[in-house]
Order: structure tokens, then C-alpha cells, then sequence
């Protein structure tokens, strides 16, 4: 019954969002009473319900969003966009452009979480798709796929790093495992799918396309004498990916000599953090893409207003879809899906995909997904040779897939690139099943060699 009522409740969300054309934040909101109300929670633990769910989600993401939404418009309004643009094209040409997007992403990937990199890259490849007169899901597609396979297969990402501890798998081995799994996931998911899809929906590119740009983001051009140099726009662009990825590398190394915290490590760590990181690099941003560029310090705070002013309705949507996510949660969603599978005698690897497959859908969030599906698989691997390595990227896959209306990633992807429910579904929702159902045909074939 209770996946019957979010079945209904989602239906009754489209209705609200495409007939009614009501405003995608209100209709969260209206649809997690409802489904709450539904679902039997006590009357007086749905507000708190909503208000946590609105709460956890901004509050994890509210500052990330805010100084990388600056940090983007600085190096945007500075010109350093367009300069790292026109470069990338040059050096791997037109017909390459897309495979660019797809390294860098992947890159970028490993070392960010999905909303930073989606952030942090969204910007440039506006300008890329602007300087290649090409559409903004061109390569928007294969950028989004390339960071969420490393959200999903890779560690030091939360979910797959958290249940490799459960499941006391090899994080090593995971990372490697991970790794040639996201390579062909990535290329499926991403170019080639982009292809397929371009065919199947023609409108959603063509409505994107460089001449509509103005309309779903503001850009400017810049004679390219006028703009800073690739090198310190690459750097001010990529220190939150520098400053991460440095500390993940320490934390490594201290895990492996098992080194104590001290305050040289709890410094590093602080730096670390991503909303530390980008902090540090909108700082430096002012300094590289304003003051040394004798830009007045009111014109470049005007950059930095302007860029929050344009993501307040897009985190109140963000957070509508954590309300709903976290309504689901509390009214027992997931205990209606364990009970599902109890008992059951499938594989293990299918039966970690499947459970955390029908708890992304049902619940939104990929790591909620992902640790949820280990408490419940656990006591099933016990007396089985499977490889833990192995559970854990068939949790991780499953957990990506199917991602909709009750998941942020899903309204973020919609808002960046302009696209409406049905362009979303058709894009996003279908690259992230193809990303999990590629992920669970390569986990199932390398359980036939280890």
C-alpha cells in the first residue's frame, strides 16, 4: 500500500506541475502533505517531517551552491570561461569537443560531489556549447553522466565509500572494480546516448542551442585579448577540485600508516571540506578575475549578487524535492520495500541492485538508497563467496537508477538546462537507468572472473 500512495502522489505532483501549471516548489510542497497524510504519520510529525527534509538538503548544500554559483559567474563575467572555452576546442578540435567535456567531468568527478562539479562545470560548458554553436545538452549530457558515475561507483563519494565499510570490502579494491565499470558506463551513458537521444527528441536540443542562450543563462563575449589566461582560469576555476582532491590524498595516506589527527591534519581537513574550498577560491576569484584585472570591487560584488539572485527559486525546488524525499523516509516507505524481500533466495549481487533500485525510486536519494540497501543485504551475504567489492558497486548501481521528481538531482538537471518535466525524464531520468542497468551487467560479469 504505502508504494501504491507514492505511485498516486507522483502522479498527483505531474498533474499539479504540468496541467495546473503550478509553481514546481509549491507543488513539492502540496504533494508531501498529501502523501504524508496518506501514509498515516501523525498529524503533529508532518510539519517536522517537512521542515527536516527542507532543512537536511539546503543545509548540506545551501552554502556549495551559493559560492560556486559566485565562483562561476566571476570567472564567467571575467571572461576566464570563455577563455578555457575557446582553448579546450582548439586543442581537441570540434569533432572532440564532447570527449573534452567527458574527461574533465570524470576527472573533476572523483574528487567532488555531484551538486559541486554540476556547479562548478555548468558555466563552462555554457560557454563551450556558446563558442561550438552546439546544444547545451550536447555536451550537458555527458558532463552530468561522467559525474554521476563517479557519485555512484567511486570512492571517496559517500555512498559507495560508507557501505564498502559496511560491507568490509577492500575500498582499494572497490576503487579499481569502480573504475572499469564507470568507463564504459560513462561512454554508454554519455556520447552515445546523447546521440541516440538527440535522434529520439530533437526538440530539447534544438530549443537549447546557442542562439536561445540569453533566455536560460546569461552569458557575455569577450574579444579574447580582453580575457585572463587559461592557466590562472583553469586554477581559479579547479582550486576546490585541487583542494579536495589534496585532502583525500592525505586522508589516505594517514588511513594506510594509521597516522593520528594532529592540527596540521585537522588544518588540511578544514581546507578539505567543500564549502572551506570554495570559500577560498571565490576569495581568490575576486582577487584573479577582478582586482588584478583593475575591475572596481562594486562591479565584481554586483557579479557575485546577481549569480545568487539567479539560484534562489532553483534551491527552494532543490529543497521540495529533500521535503518529499524525507516525508517517504519518515512515513515507512522503506520498511514496506524490505518487507518485500524478505526471505528471498535470489543472487545476492541482483538482489543488492534490485532492493536499492526499488528504494531509489521510491525514496529519491541514491545514498539514503545505498545505505539503506546495505543494513538489509548484510545478514544475506553470510555463508555466500561473494565478492564484497563487488556488492558494494552493485548497491551503488542500483541506487542511480530511475532518478525523478523526488530526487534534487533530478530538479537541478531540469533548472541548469532550461528543460521541461518531460525533457527531464527523457534526459536525465534515462541516462541514470542506463548508467545503473550498465553497471549491474559489468558487476554480473566480473563476478565470473573473481
Amino acid at each position: 500500500m504505502p508504494l501504491l500512495i507514492v505511485a498516486a502522489g507522483i502522479g498527483v505532483l505531474l498533474f499539479l506541475i504540468t496541467k495546473m501549471e503550478l509553481n514546481t516548489f509549491i507543488s513539492l510542497i502540496i504533494t508531501a502533505f498529501l502523501i504524508a497524510l496518506a501514509l498515516g504519520m501523525p498529524l503533529d510529525k508532518i510539519v517536522e517531517s517537512i521542515e527536516g527534509g527542507m532543512g537536511d538538503t539546503l543545509g548540506s548544500i545551501a552554502l556549495i551552491f551559493g559560492f560556486g554559483a559566485i565562483l562561476g559567474r566571476l570567472v564567467a563575467d571575467a571572461g576566464g570561461a570563455q577563455r578555457i572555452a575557446v582553448t579546450l576546442i582548439d586543442q581537441f578540435g570540434q569533432k572532440n569537443i564532447q570527449w573534452a567535456v567527458v574527461i574533465s567531468s570524470f576527472i573533476i568527478g572523483i574528487a567532488l560531489f555531484f551538486e559541486v562539479g554540476l556547479v562548478l562545470l555548468v558555466p563552462i560548458v555554457y560557454q563551450i556549447a556558446k563558442q561550438s554553436k552546439v546544444s547545451i545538452l550536447y555536451l550537458g549530457i555527458p558532463m552530468a553522466t561522467a559525474l554521476s558515475v563517479t557519485h555512484g561507483f567511486l570512492p571517496p563519494h559517500p555512498g559507495p565509500t560508507v557501505i564498502a565499510q559496511q560491507y568490509d570490502a577492500n575500498i582499494g579494491m572497490v576503487l579499481i572494480y569502480g573504475t572499469i565499470l564507470a568507463i564504459p558506463a560513462v561512454i554508454i551513458a554519455g556520447p552515445l546516448f546523447t546521440k541516440m537521444i538527440r535522434r529520439i527528441n530533437p526538440a530539447s536540443f534544438h530549443k537549447t542551442r546557442a542562439g536561445d542562450f540569453d533566455s536560460i543563462h546569461t552569458t557575455k563575449t569577450f574579444k579574447l585579448e580582453d580575457t585572463p589566461g587559461f592557466g590562472i582560469s583553469v586554477f581559479t576555476s579547479l582550486l576546490p577540485v585541487i583542494l579536495m582532491a589534496v585532502t583525500t590524498i592525505v586522508d589516505l595516506i594517514q588511513d594506510l600508516g594509521n597516522v593520528p589527527d594532529n592540527l596540521l591534519f585537522n588544518i588540511i581537513h578544514l581546507i578539505g571540506e567543500p564549502t572551506t574550498a570554495l570559500l577560498i577560491s571565490v576569495l581568490l576569484a575576486v582577487y584573479t578575475m577582478g582586482v588584478k584585472r583593475n575591475i572596481p570591487m562594486k562591479q565584481v560584488m554586483q557579479s557575485a549578487e546577481e549569480s545568487i539572485r539567479a539560484i534562489g527559486m532553483m534551491l527552494l525546488i532543490i529543497g521540495g524535492g529533500g521535503v518529499l524525499k524525507q516525508v517517504l523516509i519518515d512515513g515507512g516507505v522503506g520498511d514496506s520495500v524490505s518487507a518485500l524481500f524478505t526471505g528471498s533466495q535470489i543472487s545476492p549481487l541482483l538482489l543488492a541492485w534490485l532492493i536499492a533500485a526499488i528504494l531509489r525510486i521510491a525514496l529519491g536519494s541514491a545514498t539514503v538508497a545505498a545505505l539503506t540497501t546495505a543494513g538489509l543485504v548484510i545478514p544475506m551475504m553470510q555463508g555466500t563467496s561473494v565478492d564484497p567489492a563487488l556488492m558494494v558497486l552493485a548497491t551503488g548501481a542500483g541506487s542511480l537508477i530511475a532518478s525523478h521528481v523526488n530526487d534534487a538531482g533530478f530538479w537541478m538537471f531540469k533548472e541548469f538546462f532550461g528543460l521541461s518535466l518531460k525533457e527531464t525524464f527523457l534526459t536525465w531520468t534515462l541516462l541514470e537507468t542506463i548508467i545503473s542497468v550498465v553497471g549491474l551487467a559489468g558487476v554480473l560479469i566480473l563476478n565470473l572472473f573473481v
